[in-house]
Formats: C-alpha cells, sequence, structure tokens
C-alpha cells in the first residue's frame, strides 16, 4: 500500500486524508497540536491513519507528501526543510498553499526539484480541482507525477504554466469577491441576496461551462466575438473597489446571515457537502477516487 503523508490536520489536511485513505492509500498525518490523537479519532476513526507530532518520523518512508500547514512562508521553509532531509530523492513535496509561489517555498532547499503546489479548492475530498503550480526548479518529473496522483484519486489537475501570486482560481475569486463586498457596502444588495443571486445564475452556469465557453454560446451563431461587439460594447461602467476601511460592515453582515461558532460551521459545511455530492455525478465528476476526474 503507497504512503502519503499529510502535513497539517486543518480543515484541508483532514479532508486530504479523507481522500487519499479512500483512494487505498496509507495516510501519516502529522501536526504538533495537542489534541491530534482525538481528532484522528473523531474525523478518520474509518480510516488507516497513523498521527505523530514527529514530521521526520512522518516523513522517513512516504510515497508521496501532501503539506497543509500555515500560511506563513517561514513555517513552510522549515517544514520543507524537514521533509527534504526525510524523505527519497523521487518523492514529490506538494504543498497546498493559497498563494504563496513554489520557487519561495523552495528557496535554498536541496529538494527544490520535488516541490511543487497542489493547491486544492476546499474541500479537496469533493472539489474536483487541483491546481498544479511548478516552479522555476520543480522538475518535469515532479508536475508529473503530482498530476498523476491527483487524477488516480479522481482529481481534475490543471497544471499552470508558470506561477503566478494567488495562481488562477484564488486570483479570479479574488475580483469576485471584490466587487461583492463593494455591491454590500454601497447598498446595492445584502449578503443573502447576493448569495443566492449567484447561486441562481452565475454559479449554475459556471458549474456547466467555463466563462469563455459561455462568452461562444451568449453570441449565438457568431460566438464570443459577436457578444463583445454587441453587449460586451455597452458594458462600459466603473467596476468600483470595496473601502478597505468598511470592511467591517461587511463581516458583521456575513455573520448576521449566517451565524459563527463550531454549530454554525458544522451545520453550512453539512448544507455545502451535500449539495456538491448531489450535483458531482450529474455534471460529471468522480466523487472521490474513482475514474480519471474529467467531465465526460
Amino acid at each position: 500500500m503507497a504512503v502519503v503523508t499529510i502535513v497539517g490536520a486543518g480543515v484541508i489536511g483532514i479532508s486530504w486524508a479523507r481522500l487519499f485513505g479512500a483512494g487505498g492509500w496509507e495516510v501519516r498525518i502529522s501536526d504538533p497540536r495537542p489534541d491530534l490523537p482525538e481528532l484522528v479519532a473523531r474525523e478518520l476513526a474509518d480510516l488507516p491513519v497513523r498521527a505523530t507530532d514527529d514530521l521526520a518520523a512522518a516523513a522517513t518512508g512516504a510515497d508521496f507528501v501532501q503539506e497543509a500547514g500555515p500560511e506563513r512562508i517561514e513555517i513552510k521553509e522549515q517544514m520543507f526543510a524537514t521533509l527534504a532531509a526525510h524523505t527519497r530523492d523521487d518523492v514529490v513535496l506538494a504543498s497546498s498553499s493559497s498563494s504563496l509561489l513554489p520557487s519561495a517555498i523552495a528557496q535554498g532547499n536541496p529538494a527544490a526539484d520535488r516541490i511543487v503546489i497542489g493547491h486544492p479548492f476546499n474541500p479537496p475530498e469533493l472539489m474536483p480541482l487541483v491546481e498544479v503550480v511548478p516552479g522555476p526548479l520543480t522538475s518535469a518529473r515532479t508536475a508529473d507525477r503530482a498530476s498523476e496522483v491527483y487524477r488516480e484519486l479522481g482529481k481534475l489537475p490543471i497544471r499552470l504554466k508558470k506561477e503566478i501570486p494567488g495562481f488562477v482560481g484564488n486570483r479570479l475569486q479574488k475580483v469576485f469577491d471584490d466587487q461583492a463586498a463593494y455591491l454590500v457596502q454601497q447598498g446595492v444588495i445584502d449578503v443573502q441576496d447576493l448569495d443566492d443571486l449567484v447561486r441562481a445564475s452565475l454559479g449554475l452556469r459556471w458549474a456547466t461551462i467555463g466563462p469563455f465557453e459561455s462568452g461562444v454560446l451568449g453570441g449565438g451563431p457568431g460566438g464570443m466575438r459577436h457578444l463583445m461587439e454587441h453587449v460586451g460594447s455597452q458594458l462600459i461602467f466603473e467596476i468600483g473597489e470595496p473601502d478597505p476601511a468598511r470592511m467591517g460592515e461587511v463581516l458583521d453582515a456575513v455573520e448576521d446571515a449566517y451565524g459563527t461558532g463550531e454549530s454554525a460551521h458544522e451545520r453550512l459545511a453539512d448544507l455545502r457537502d451535500g449539495r456538491t455530492r448531489a450535483v458531482l455525478k450529474p455534471l460529471g465528476w468522480a466523487e472521490p477516487a474513482s475514474g480519471d476526474g474529467r467531465q465526460q
């Protein structure tokens, strides 16, 4: 049985552990948190998981590493130094980082050719996408192997041509989220109505076709070129940006709408996961660790 070392037992790390475990991997999970044994017993009770606070021990003998630790470059540098020293020369060292460049994580690391970003969308066990982002020193073999592993787990690995801060998914998400906050700040719409608007329009559309394909269809037989020359030519309004000093207002509105704390998080996560599972198969996605993860 292949062995994966998951570094970090937060929301992303636990979800990765479920995905790899369901895919037939032996899972080791490492985190210095004092409640690690209790957390693993509660969240991963039905999987072959070994938990330890000793990162070097967890990495020794692993066949693949998926890091999901804090989004702090100094911490990742320390963790990847340990991983480099305690893994074989053929083992991929993948980071779940949401924005840190692989070149920054790999700087000064003797295993820089084995370091790559494998950025999932939350939760990794359900969302099909994994962005594979190589750095300038990442070997082609490393990027290929990472993509192969994710594909075997039922994911859709999208390999970027070069590194860029925030990668692609989070750059798109940031632009969208900034505009959403701006519209709430301007009193145009409230939080829940905006969420419902997106679910009933753009979210539903983009779950079936991407924005460029949508543009092709929106222009009729003339395609996206026709759309841009007609409807697109009139979209000349200023977008506007949210006021950072007023983000507290937006956060208050979000908390009023959805609540905070453990019970609210569990309720919302259960709702999200149930809906996600319900649409994966009809949309052509595997769930989980079955098939190659690409739409038919």
